[in-house]
Formats: structure tokens, sequence, C-alpha cells
């Protein structure tokens, strides 16, 4: 397809993300390869039990997945467009929506929100645990803002823009499309959130995913440190808060991602969280110049939507910048071919 079909399929993509999200009962990627994890990871945990062994079959599980995710994602686009292009692209805007979380995360951060507004704290905390793998029953109200606004700015990046990024650089690719390199990351994603822990029975099965999702989402990551610390027209504070805090967290991601919202709300993430009853520190990030509220959360969405805007609206004008310079060459080949 041309850069002028890509630029369509991903502005559809965004649309529909934006206008339907996940219309529940769908049938959706993310759940065919959460199906396929959950089989291997049975059959390994039941049948494999040295070290070497699961951790090869997580190399196997995770090279296997997010392969053969993209690969079977440019299958369906490829016959799409075989049976009809119109159809191609609207299937392709579909299947590269579905990679996207942006509408799903303000869902679920307004799933929250709504009894916490009006004190019902029980029901706040019941909603939470359907997001948060944190121990929910005993949170304050405070603590449940901070556990919504991590949430929010964590997946922002892995949810959101990591997907997008590879739907934009597909885009860029001839013949191959933004949903193969889209799907292949969900896959990856979803491998992470399912078996990458560093405990058992994961800790061998799940290492190779894990490391896998870190590299794949490492560059994404700082190109939204560097969207939100453009835009919010303090970059220097920004990105000398991510550098000074985001550096600390275990992850190579989350804490850089957390901390560029953190740095631009005036707010502080981080501190004690319980797993399972077992208490799990969390490094600071930011400062606490102001506290976390309602107000704080919905802006940490606005900023992810922005971001999105701008990673569209730029990746549209190279696509169109470059349609312009190829039909003119074009024209002025034809041009030189006609008069000689």
């Amino acid at each position: 397809m041309s850069y002028i079909t890509e630029s369509i399929v991903l502005l559809l993509a965004a649309s529909l993300d934006y206008l339907i999200g996940d219309p529940w009962g769908w049938p959706h990627p993310v759940r065919v390869m959460g199906w396929i994890i959950t089989q291997w990871t049975q059959l390994v945990i039941t049948h494999c039990h040295r070290k070497w062994q699961r951790r090869l079959a997580g190399v196997g599980l995770g090279i296997g997945l997010v392969l053969g995710s993209g690969w079977i994602g440019w299958l369906i686009i490829q016959g799409a467009n075989w049976l009809n292009p119109i159809f191609g692209i609207a299937l392709e805007a579909v299947m590269l929506a579905s990679c996207l979380a942006g509408r799903s995360l303000r869902k679920a951060a307004v799933d929250v929100l709504k009894p916490l507004s009006s004190g019902q704290l029980d029901i706040a905390r019941s909603q939470l645990s359907l997001y948060v793998g944190r121990d929910t029953e005993k949170l304050s109200q405070p603590e449940i803002l901070r556990a919504i606004l991590e949430t929010v700015t964590e997946n922002a990046t892995d949810g959101v823009m990591a997907p997008l990024f590879y739907g934009i650089v597909g885009a860029f690719l001839p013949g191959v499309g933004s949903v193969p390199l889209a799907f292949a990351y969900k896959a990856a994603s979803t491998l992470d959130s399912m078996v990458g822990y560093r405990e058992e029975p994961y800790q061998d099965l799940g290492w190779f995913s894990a490391k896998l999702e870190d590299y794949l989402t490492w560059l994404p990551c700082r190109l939204v440190v560097i969207t939100l610390a453009l835009w919010s027209g303090k970059p220097q504070k920004v990105l000398s808060l991510c550098r000074r805090d985001g550096v600390k967290d275990p992850s190579p991601n989350s804490g850089w991602s957390e901390c560029a919202f953190a740095a631009i709300l005036d707010v502080q993430m981080g501190g004690t969280n319980w797993y399972r009853g077992v208490a799990k520190d969390k490094p600071l990030l930011g400062d606490s110049v102001e506290p976390i509220t309602e107000q704080k959360i919905y802006q940490a969405l606005g900023l992810t939507r922005y971001s999105i805007l701008i990673w569209l609206l730029l990746a549209i004008a190279i696509q169109i910048a470059i349609f312009s310079d190829r039909t003119l060459e074009f024209s002025l080949w034809h041009n030189f071919l006609s008069t000689n």
C-alpha cells in the first residue's frame, strides 16, 4: 500500500480507539495470545522440571509468539487486500486499533474514579483490583489515587504509545504495513504481563519475555519522555527529573514513563505497595509539590492523547512529503521521457 493509504489506516485506527475502544465480547488478538500463553505455560510447568528446560521453553514461547503474531497479522492483511483493497484498509485499521489501549486505559481510570469521588471506597477498591496487581482491600483514598495515576502513566507507554510507534514504523516499511509490527509488540507486551515475573513458576519460563519487552519498549519510552518534555514547555525540568529518579526503578522503562508525567504534574509517585500481604517499596519518582487528585489523573490521560496526536501528525506529514516527492520525481521522469 502507498504511504497515503497507510496514513489513512493510522488515522482510522486512532479514531476507532478513541471513539469505540475494545467493545466487550468482540474477538481480540490479545485474547488469542493469552490463550496460547496459558496453554504453553501449563504444558511447561507440568512437563519441564529443570531450569534449562523452562528457560529454553521460555525462549521458544517468546520468539514463536512474537514472530508468529506478526506473520499472521501480515497474512490476514494480505488476504484482505487481495479480496478488496477497501476491505483491506478497513480491516487493517480495525486490527491496528485493537493494539491501542487509549480508550480502555481511560475507562479503567474512570471506573475507579466515579465511586471514589462519591465516597464509595469499597467499590473503588474492588474496581481497582481489576486493573492492578497490588492489594487494594485497605487502600486509603490518596493511595487509590496514586495507584490509578501510576497505572495510567506506566501503561501510557507500553499500552498505547509503544504499539503506535511500531505501527508507525511498519507503515513506512514497503510490503509490511502497520499491523505486523504492532501485533509483534503486543505479543511481547502480553507475554511480559502474563509470565514476566521474577518468581516461580515463571522465573525461568518468563525471563526471556521480560527482557524482550524491555528492549522493545526502550526506544518508544524515551520518545514518549521527549514528546512530553517538549509539549510541557519545561523540557529541562522533565528530563532532569527523569535522569534523577527514572533510573531508580528496576524496570528500564516504567520508571522513566511515570517520572515524566510526575515532573509535568508536579506530583510524586512510588512508595510502599502490598502484594499478597508482602510489602514492597517502590522508588519515589518526582517531587511532591502538589497532591495527586482526580484532576491530575485526567491531565495525565490528556497528555497521552496529545502525544498520540503529535506522533500521528508527524508520521502523516512525513508520509505525505515522501509521497509528494515521489510523485514529483515520477512527473519529471515522465516529462523527460515524453520530450525525448
